[in-house]
Parts: C-alpha cells; structure tokens; sequence
C-alpha cells in the first residue's frame, strides 16, 4: 500500500508539471535502503530484493544518521601529520568508545566509507509516451551504478557534475519500475587524492548518498544535447553552439531569443531562426544572436544577465531549454586581467568546501548568495574552489552577485596518487574538468580554471597540455595548470598563475613598515600572477561557536582545546584570547593585503580564508568563522578599508617615532573601480585615541585612473608637540567616494630619564635580590636571553601559520599576547589590550616563561598566547610578592640599546616608575624556588610522532 501511494504521489505532481515537453517529477522523499559492507550486492543482485532499511533523500548518510559511530580506530580520507593523538596520554579519554574527540578535523556523527544501495519504485506517467527519458542524480558521491528493475543502465564517477542516465529503453510509460542506484564512496583505481577537498574528511567529509534534485525527466526524442553561449562584445553578439541529438533523420528549426532579467534596465533581443536537416546522431549548429546597440554588460559593477531561450521544432515535437549567461570579456593583456576591457584586480578568498551543518556543498542559489554577499561586504570579488567544483547553485548566485569563480578538478594530485605518471588520475581529471564546462560553462562568473592543487608526479608536460587544450577550445575563460604553493615548478603554458612565493610578511626579520613590496618576487613573471593561500594568520579558538555545530559535523576538537586550557587554570580567557589573537590576525591581514595593493603588477590575491577552515589540524586563518559569522574583532566596514575596490595606501618607513623627528607618508591609491575618478581631493588627519586632531590637510587633487600605484602625495608632520608617550592615527580619504583607510603609528619622548629609585635590578635571582627580598624591598629581574623553562616555545610577532599541529610545530608557536591595558604598569606606555606594531621590538623572537607550576590562579601581567593545542601557560612579564618583597621579572630585553630601542627604553621607564609608585602592589604570592626553575627548568619539545609531513615542509616538491 505504501509504494501504491507514493507511486499515486508521483504520477499527480507530474501531471501537475507537464507541458508537452521537458516534463519532470521529482524523487525526493523515501527511499528503500541497505549497506553492503561486504560489497556483495552486485553478485548478490540486490537490484531484485527489497532493501531492509530507508532513508530520505536528497541527503548524505551522516546527515540520514546512517553508517558506523567514530571510534579511534576509524579510518579516515586524509593526511595526518600529527599522530600525537593516538599516543599522548592525555587524549585517552577522548579515544574511549561512545566519547571519541578528534584534535585535527570536525568530528562527524556518523561515518561510512563503502557501498550502500537505494531503491524506488515508481510508475512512469503514461503521457510520457514517446518521450527520451532519463534519471538525474544532481549531486551523488562518488560512484553510481543503476539498475532498472534487473537491467543494468550503466555507472558513472563524477564529483563536479551531475550524473544522467537514460532510462528510455528500460521503462514503460504507465507501467511501475524499479529503480536501484549502488552508491560506492570508496577511493579505488580513480583516486583524486585522500586531501582533495572534493572527498576528504579534512573538509566536506567522504560521504555516502544523493544530494540536489533527483529527477526523472523527460526530453522529446529530438533535443538539445549542448548549448554553449560565447559572447562577442566587440561585434555586438552572441554565438551560440549547440549540439542537437535524434535517433534518425528529420527536419528542424531552432529560433533563439534573449531577454535580460535581473536589471532595471531592461532589453530584449530580437530573436533569429534556422532550419537545418537533422542526422541520426550528434548534429554541430551555430547561430550567431545580435544583441543590438544597447545590449548590457557583465561585471563586478554591474552584473546584468540574459535567459536565452532556444526552441528546437521538429515535426510535431518541440523543446525549449533556456540558458543563463551574460556579456562578458574576461581576457588577459600583459600581466593583467581585464573584464569587459577595463583593467581588474583579483581579490579573492579560497572556498575549501567546509560545511559542517550538511557535510557537502548547499545545493541552493540562496545559501552561495548569502556568502557571495558576505564577501563583497569584505570587499572581494574573487573566489577559488580549492580542488572541487560547486554545483549549479553557486554559479546561478555568483552571477546575480557579480563574483569572479575559479572553479577547478576535484583533485589534489598528491599524497598518493601522482599526475602525468599515465595514472587513471590522467584521464579522469581532463574527463572532470570537459564535463564541469559543459555544465556551467555559459555562467559569466565562471572566469577561470585550474586541474587542481598541488600536484606531484610529471605534472608540469600534463598541465601543459591541459592549458593548450582549453586555450584552443574555450576562449570565455582563461586557464592555470594548477594552483600551487612556492616550491612547485613553474607552468611555461599558464595564461595565468596562482602560485605561492609572492606573499606573507618579513616581520620576522626586520620591523614593521609599509615602504616594501613583492616586484622583485613576480618582476619577470609575464603573465598576470595570483597569490596563492595568501594569509594563513592564526586567532584562537572561539569557544563561544561550538553551539553553532547543530549539523552533522560537531566541534569537538574545540572541546578538546576548551578542555585543555581549562586543565590548564586559563579556562575563563578563551574569549580574551580569541579577541587579542584575532586583533593581531587582522593587523597582519590589513598589511599583507596592502603590500600587495603596492606591487606593480600584482594580478590579484586568493585568501586562505576568510572564513575558518575546520581541516588539517584546525587551521583558524579566517577572520570570519566557518559559517561566514563575525568572530567580534573585525567587521566589514573596518576589513573594506584596506581591502575594496579603491584603497588608499601609505608608504611609511616605520611606526615607531621619536617626538624629535618628523612622520612622514607618502600617498598613493589602488583603484579598481567602475571608471576613473575625476578630481578627486584626497584629504588626511592625524588624531588621537579620544580624537583630538593634530594635524590635516589636503593631500592633492586630481584624477585617479584605474589602476594601482597612482601617487596621490605625501604627508608630513613633525612630531615635537607630542611630549608624553601618544599612539596617534593618520587616516586618508578621498572625497567623494567611500575610500577611506587609516594607520596607526606611535610616539615616544626623545629624552627618557630612568630613575632607578628603591629598586634592585639584576638578571636572575641572586643573593643580593634574595637579601632585598626578605628584607621586604623591590627586585626587578631582565631575564631576557636565561630563560630555560619557556625557552621551547618559539615566540614571532606575527602569529601561527596555519597551525602548529599540521606543520609539525614549526615556529612560531603563539599567537600574539594578551593584557590589562588598564593595568597601572601602562599609564606609560600606550597599549591595548592585544599585540600592535609597537610590540614588535619587545616580542619578536623574544623568550617566554612558563608558569605550568605556578599556583594555578597566577596570570602573567604581559602573558602569550600558546597554540591551543598545548594551552601552556606561558608569557614575558609578571609580578609577584617574593618572600617579604615584591618582584617583577621580564624576559623582554628592556635595556639593550636604548638609544635604538625606543619602546624598549619606554616600558623599562614605565617598569621602574610604576615600581616605585604606590601601584605597586601585586596579588599574587610566589616561592623564590618557582622563579629560580624558569631559569634551570627544562620542558623538552612537543613530538607529533608521524615522521611524513605536509609538503611545504619537504625539501623539493617535483
């Protein structure tokens, strides 16, 4: 009874949604359903049983609550480099049946890698008589095989595309059928690698099942098979290929019309027609569309977009497919890309296919138009698909927001298999990318497209071939072998490149300034060049988002990290933490973008990410979570200023000063607008915390071409006014348009008196110190360079690249400091709470202290922040009472070369002044004996046990 109804169910809605042609019904509800651990189903011929089970369809198996419970002995697709949690004691409880946590990826509900079958029966509306019929599967994963009752349809393997059966021979129109689809998700002899974010646990998950529309569909035996619409801006028309398919010979006419439909503006295309003698099999046909004069254009700017309607008539027959596109030039002249001829700067985020409510890709326009909107909010305009393609959907949505796509192959070459070594990888990915084309290749934002990412094996002769292929077949975009980091081979036949090496900050090295650039990175590069994975700053964790994890997917390596830092008596500052790491996050955001905003001839960036990306360890590089939500730290308008279509830049030289020398900028702007601005006055001020100005002016007036590196002027202020330690802003706008940014930079007294009053100084804890103690007076201890116990924390400026588990704790292992800036040490010394660019002499590469046996309640005045997978305690300044006496100890060199070291020579007054005043009073109570360990103490360095490791860190990637 309950299949009669659901076949009653079916039959009406098609009535409902018939027109003669192109008729459809959906199949979306319940479907009969069974594992097949043993994979013997074939052999089995479970085509013609019942399935014991049933599941709702569209949907994944996690997501259906179907599969086997994780435990620690679960087998995963994807690379571990960090095996630590298999062995340290400490992670036991999380590997206990019934509680697993996992550290280095979002910890699924459900997992099941294998075959599982599902089954229908339908009857077949008996209108559809005479009509081709055919199943779609719009987003299955990853191998399908079907079977109409017992006969065998075919099998097909895509990750980018859907999968489409033709079901004509097999079915009866008003007659029942069976239909039985096998579903294998296994890695076999296609093996796209276990880290392509189109199948691993690290991202999306490899999962089991049937996502988007599942359909039957009809066609008339005469249809379209292909229509591809190539426009021609120049000559003011459309070109529009189709391929048209019958079973035998006969008459037809196609008329092609357009109509815009997204725009106020609206314009319609006259249509055209032709008739043609129609051959059994593939017929080749070409029309060419006029637009007319008036005809709109597609772009960031303005993304106006046409339905093209074709109508093919044969004989009594007809179809009608409408086609989404839009008229746009997306080319490549020099070392540029230009959009409809106008000169265009990629700035782009990676999208690496994490979506822990669902586990796959949203299969709707409105879920990819929230997050395109969300990125032009933060100024971009640009999107990469790291090693996948979306579906229809987001091509459908960036075109109504105007964003530019890289889709790529769903594959990461590497850890595994290996291109151009005549693999199945081989034929596969070239298969994979013709197919995705075919599909979406008539959306404008689809722009452009790589095999990949990564790549090993004799790839370079293979990507060669690929771009030839593409570059001679499909001129509507432009084509990059791969997207590859810094290590990897050049690509001699790339349009263009997205390639590492050209990016990050050298804050490591030198201090922070905002003078230099990249040109000598990419100067003899020809083509146009994109950042690859630019950014990879690290916050930390935000605790707060775990209830956010509703989905199949939960954040329990966030409550690994949770658990750890309350373990280690810092519970209550996760948020403290997040907030002062993300601050540093974002400063190091604003000056990589900016420094490549100055390069001559910087194509474009790709962020890794703007959002966080839950995989490989917990990689927290966005400054937006994974869901595209603001973490607290930094909002659209705030990122818009150094990162949007127009951006004022400043050349400074440094951002600490003397009140005896003079600031000095030079003005220049990045502008990537709809046209030039004409007259623009540009004007800055200079103005403190609480507002009051300084200085201001007119910086120029002129016109602003599009383009970067256009000089705008210069400012200078002298800075002997400022006669007590001052952070002061000098922010840049032009009139007239919504281009504003704005630096911080910080002024210190040229003339310092230390005084050194009732205050014992000395580099470790001696006996003079201890005699002082006890007799009740103050000890300041500049342990800078004898710190033992801390001294394996390797402490940058700048904060964790990627994460520390992933890269095997390569330096640097914290992520900035946090403090009270209310504090009464800082009365003289200018801070927030969190690292700024004044830090940078006092915190780069300096040593820290670790209090792990410090009484638990003790904190650190000036404490850094750990990586959250350890969440030592650990940080560079803290006071105490010692004995009878007050201490206050450092290990940031506060007195070497204080004639250079100007912040330096400020906190050591600011030190010494606040320990002679009555501020002076610590809480806490120390034992001299936890003082002298930071000095002997000795904590040895972190092992992560797996000997491989990710391939940034091998010594040459071919």
């Amino acid at each position: 009874m309950k299949q009669l109804l659901v076949s009653i169910a079916i039959v009406f809605a098609s009535v409902l949604t018939v027109g003669g042609q192109n008729s459809s019904f959906s199949l979306s509800g319940t479907w009969d359903f069974q594992i097949d651990r043993q994979d013997a189903g074939v052999k089995e011929q479970w085509f013609n049983k019942s399935l014991d089970e049933s599941i709702n369809l569209p949907g994944s198996m996690p997501e259906k609550l179907k599969g086997d419970n994780v435990t620690a002995r679960t087998k995963w697709t994807g690379s571990l480099y960090d095996s630590s949690y298999y062995f340290n004691p400490y992670m036991e409880k999380y590997r206990i049946e019934g509680q697993v946590k996992l550290p280095f990826f979002l910890t699924p509900d459900k997992h099941y890698v294998g075959v599982a079958w599902y089954q229908k029966k339908v009857t077949i509306p008996s209108d559809w008589k005479g009509e081709r019929i055919i199943l779609f599967l719009e987003r299955p994963h990853i191998e399908t095989t079907v079977w109409v009752n017992s006969k065998k349809m075919g099998m097909q393997n895509s990750l980018c595309v859907p999968h489409v059966y033709d079901l004509t021979s097999a079915v009866t129109p008003g007659k029942p059928c069976r239909i039985t689809i096998r579903i294998d998700n296994r890695i076999k002899e296609i093996n796209v690698g276990p880290d392509s974010h189109s199948i691993t646990d690290q991202t999306q998950g490899n999962w089991n099942g049937i996502v988007g529309k599942i359909e039957l569909q009809t066609t008339p035996k005469v249809y379209f098979d292909d229509i591809q619409v190539y426009p021609d801006l120049s000559n003011r028309k459309a070109l529009v290929r189709m391929n048209v398919k019958s079973s035998s010979a006969a008459k037809g006419e196609i008329t092609l019309s357009a109509e815009s439909f997204n725009t106020d503006t609206r314009h319609k295309v006259a249509p055209v027609q032709q008739t043609f003698r129609i051959q059994s099999g593939d017929n080749r046909v070409e029309m060419e569309l006029p637009m007319g004069k008036d005809f709109l254009t597609w772009d960031e700017f303005n993304p106006a977009l046409y339905k093209l309607t074709a109508t093919l008539s044969s004989g009594k027959q007809f179809e009608r497919k409408q086609v989404q596109f839009g008229m746009r030039d997306f080319k490549i002249e020099g070392k540029w890309f230009y959009v409809n001829g106008r000169k265009t700067m990629l700035r782009g985020t990676v999208e690496n296919c994490d979506f822990p409510l669902t586990g796959y890709a949203p299969m709707d326009v409105a879920s990819w138009e929230r997050v395109f909107r969300i990125c032009r909010s933060y100024g971009l305009n640009h999107m990469r698909f790291h090693s996948f393609c979306p579906p229809e959907a987001a091509f459908i949505a960036a075109d109504l927001v105007g964003f530019y796509l890289q889709p790529e192959g769903p594959s990461w070459p590497n850890h595994g298999p290996r291109l151009g070594n005549g693999q199945p990888i081989d034929k596969y990915l070239m298969d994979e990318t013709i197919a995705l084309t075919k599909e979406y290749g008539n959306y404008a934002s689809y722009c452009m497209l790589a095999c990949g990412n990564e790549p090993s094996g004799r790839w370079v002769p293979w990507v060669s071939k690929f771009v030839d292929y593409w570059k001679a077949t499909d001129p509507r975009h432009v084509y990059t072998g791969a997207s590859v980091g810094g290590s990897w081979q050049w690509q001699p036949h790339n349009q263009y490149h997205v390639k590492a090496g050209a990016r990050g900050l050298n804050w490591a090295g030198s201090q922070p300034e905002s003078m230099s650039d990249y040109r000598a990175k990419i100067d003899s590069v020809k083509q146009p060049y994109v950042s690859h994975e630019t950014g990879q700053w690290c916050a930390f964790p935000n605790f707060s988002e775990i209830r956010k994890y509703t989905g199949v997917n939960k954040a329990k390596n966030f409550e690994i990290f949770r658990d750890i830092l309350n373990d280690n008596h810092m519970g209550s500052m996760g948020h403290d933490f997040m907030m002062a790491s993300g601050k540093l996050q974002a400063i190091c955001y604003k000056h990589e973008i900016e420094k490549t905003l100055r390069t001559p001839d910087y194509a474009g960036f790709q962020l890794l990410a703007l959002n966080d990306y839950s995989g490989q360890g917990t990689a927290l590089v966005g400054l937006l979570d994974v869901f595209f939500e603001e973490k607290g730290y930094i909002n659209a308008d705030e990122f818009r200023r150094f990162c949007s279509p127009t951006v004022p830049l400043a050349r400074i030289p440094k951002f600490v000063y003397t009140n005896d020398e003079t600031f000095h900028a030079d003005i220049e702007v990045s502008h990537f607008g709809a046209a030039p601005l004409q007259g623009a006055k540009t004007v800055y001020s200079i103005k403190d915390e609480y507002g009051k100005v300084y200085a201001h002016g007119t910086v120029g007036t002129q016109d602003i071409p599009v383009g970067n590196l256009c000089q705008l002027g210069s400012v200078d202020m002298k800075l002997n006014g400022i006669t007590t330690p001052q952070k002061l802003n000098m922010e840049i706008r032009i009139e007239g348009s919504n281009a504003i940014n704005d630096w911080d930079f910080w002024v210190y007294p040229a003339q310092v008196e230390l005084t050194q009053g009732n205050v014992y100084t000395t580099d470790t804890l001696d006996a003079k110190a201890i005699s002082i103690l006890k007799e009740g007076g103050n000890v300041l201890i500049t342990a800078a360079g004898k710190i033992q116990y801390g001294k394996e924390v390797k402490q940058y400026f700048t904060p964790v690249f990627w994460n520390t588990s992933w890269f095997k704790m390569r330096p640097p292992h914290t992520t900035g400091i946090f403090l009270n800036e209310y504090h009464p040490l800082f009365r003289e010394f200018p801070t927030e709470y969190h690292s700024n660019l004044q830090w940078w002499e006092l915190l780069n590469k300096a040593q820290v202290m670790q209090f792990t046996g410090f009484p638990a309640d003790f904190q650190p005045t000036i404490q850094s922040i750990d990586t959250w997978f350890i969440n030592r305690k650990i940080g560079m300044l803290f006071e105490a009472n010692v004995l009878n006496g007050k201490v206050l100890m450092t290990s940031m060199d506060i007195t070497s070369k204080p004639e250079k070291r100007v912040v330096a020579r400020q906190m050591h007054k600011a030190i010494l002044d606040y320990m002679n005043s009555d501020a002076f009073r610590p809480t806490a109570n120390i034992a001299p004996e936890l003082i002298q360990e930071l000095f002997t103490k000795v904590a040895g360095d972190v092992k992560s046990y797996t000997k491989d490791s990710p391939d940034e860190l091998k010594p040459n990637i071919n």
